[in-house]
């Protein structure tokens, strides 16, 4: 796995208390957690685009951006709330 004594991991879970749990009884340390917005998206060119368009014109500043299975975006920022609104998001369950 190389010679780094410590790694970053991004794990996207429904149940982060579950997911804590595995971790700690395969021993691994969870240092951070962070809330996310996941977005699904359709799957065409210039998706992403469009999303952090909206993003960017609420004057949020994205921190995390990654792409995660069945056609979805995950984003992170400080603003969590801000971002939300950006993106017209209302609370659901994996």
């Amino acid at each position: 796995m190389g010679s780094a004594e410590q790694v970053e991991l991004h794990v996207l879970v429904p149940h982060a208390e579950a997911a804590r749990h595995a971790l700690a009884i395969s021993h691994l340390a969870v240092s951070r957690e962070s809330e996310v917005v996941v977005v699904d998206v359709e799957d065409r060119p210039g998706v992403l685009a469009d999303v952090t368009r909206k993003v960017a014109r609420a004057g949020v500043d994205l921190d995390l951006v990654y792409v995660a299975t069945r056609n979805r975006l995950v984003f992170g920022a400080a603003d969590i709330d801000g971002l939300k609104a950006a993106l017209a998001v209302t609370p659901r369950r994996e």
